[in-house]
C-alpha cells in the first residue's frame, strides 16, 4: 500500500480493499475513489476502482484510469488489467493489442500471457491460446501455474491425452495443488479412465474434503466402474446440508452409464435423502 502505514491515505486503501474481498464493491469503489483525490497517482487505489467497477459491470469506466495509471509508469500489472477491462468493455482489439504489447516484455511478466490466453479461449481461439502458454512456458519452463493452464487449454481443445501428461507432470512437482489434481481427475474422467480418475478424485478429497464439486465427479466415476452403492454414498454426502446441490448430484446420477434417471427433481431429492441399510464410505 502507499504511504506510511498508518497514514490516513494507507488506512483508506486498506479499507477498500477489505470491501473489494468482501465483494462490497460499491463501497471499494467509493473509498478509492476518495483515496485518488488525495494522491491521482497511487497505483493501488487505481487497481482497487478498477476492479470495484468491474465487479458493478461498469468495465468503461475503469478505462481511463487505468488508461492514465499505464501511461505514467508502465506498471504490467496495470497494463495487464487494462487489457481485460477493454476486453470486458467490448473492445478487444483493443484489449487483445494491449495484452500482446505486455506480453512482449522483458523479463516477461506471466499474467499477461494467461490473461491473453484467457480472452482467445473464451473467443473460441483455443489453439491460439494453447500456443500462447507454450510461448509463456518457453520463458519460465519452471512455472507450475503456466503448467495447469496449459493443462486445461488442452482439456478446452478436447485434446485429453496431452492434458493428462501436462498435468500428471504437474502433480509430480506440486503433489499438494488441489486446483492441479481436480483437474487432471476431470481429463482423465473425460479420456475414460474412471479408476485413474477416482484415485486422483480421492486424493483431493483427502486435502479439501468440502469439495462437492469433486465429490460429484468422484460420484460419477464410482457408478462408471459399476460402483453404484458407493457412487450413491458420494451423491448423499455431496447433497446433505446443500439443497442447491441437488441439480448437479441428479445430473451425475442421469448420465452415468449405470446410474439412474428421475423425471421429477423431488423424486431425485427423496432417493438421495434416504439413506440406504449398508452404504460404503467412497
Amino acid at each position: 500500500m502507499s504511504g506510511k502505514p498508518n497514514s490516513p491515505l494507507a488506512q483508506l486503501l486498506q479499507q477498500a480493499f477489505l470491501a473489494l474481498r468482501a465483494k462490497q464493491f460499491d463501497i471499494a469503489r467509493q473509498l478509492a475513489t476518495e483515496a485518488l483525490k488525495s494522491n491521482r497517482t497511487d497505483r493501488n487505489a487505481v487497481l482497487i476502482l478498477a476492479h470495484a467497477l468491474l465487479g458493478q459491470e461498469r468495465a468503461e469506466e475503469a478505462i481511463a484510469p487505468l488508461e492514465k495509471a499505464a501511461k505514467r509508469n508502465g506498471d504490467p500489472e496495470i497494463e495487464t488489467l487494462l487489457g481485460h477491462v477493454l476486453c470486458a468493455a467490448r473492445r478487444r482489439s483493443d484489449g487483445l493489442a494491449q495484452l500482446r504489447r505486455t506480453a512482449a516484455r522483458r523479463p516477461p511478466y506471466l499474467p499477461a500471457f494467461q490473461e491473453l490466453a484467457g480472452q482467445l479461449a473464451n473467443a473460441g481461439e483455443v489453439g491460439k491460446a494453447v500456443g500462447m502458454i507454450e510461448q509463456a512456458l518457453e520463458l519460465a519452463p519452471a512455472s507450475v501455474d503456466l503448467q495447469l493452464d496449459l493443462g486445461r487449454m488442452h482439456v478446452r481443445n478436447n485434446n485429453r491425452a496431452k492434458a493428462r501428461t501436462v498435468l500428471t507432470a504437474a502433480r509430480g512437482i506440486a503433489p499438494g495443488r488441489t486446483d492441479i489434481l481436480t483437474e487432471l481427475a476431470w481429463a482423465e474422467l473425460l479420456d475414460g479412465a474412471y479408476a485413474e480418475a477416482a484415485d486422483t478424485y480421492r486424493h483431493a478429497l483427502g486435502l479439501r474434503p468440502d469439495d462437492t464439486l469433486s465429490r460429484a465427479n468422484l460420484a460419477i466415476c464410482l457408478m462408471e466402474m459399476g460402483q453404484r452403492t458407493s457412487g450413491e454414498t458420494a451423491l448423499r454426502l455431496v447433497l446433505r446440508g446443500r439443497p442447491h446441490m441437488l441439480s448437479r448430484a441428479a445430473f451425475a446420477m442421469a448420465t452415468s452409464s449405470h446410474g439412474r434417471f428421475f423425471f421429477r427433481p423431488s423424486a431425485a431429492e427423496k432417493f438421495l435423502q434416504r439413506e440406504p441399510a449398508q452404504a460404503t464410505t467412497p
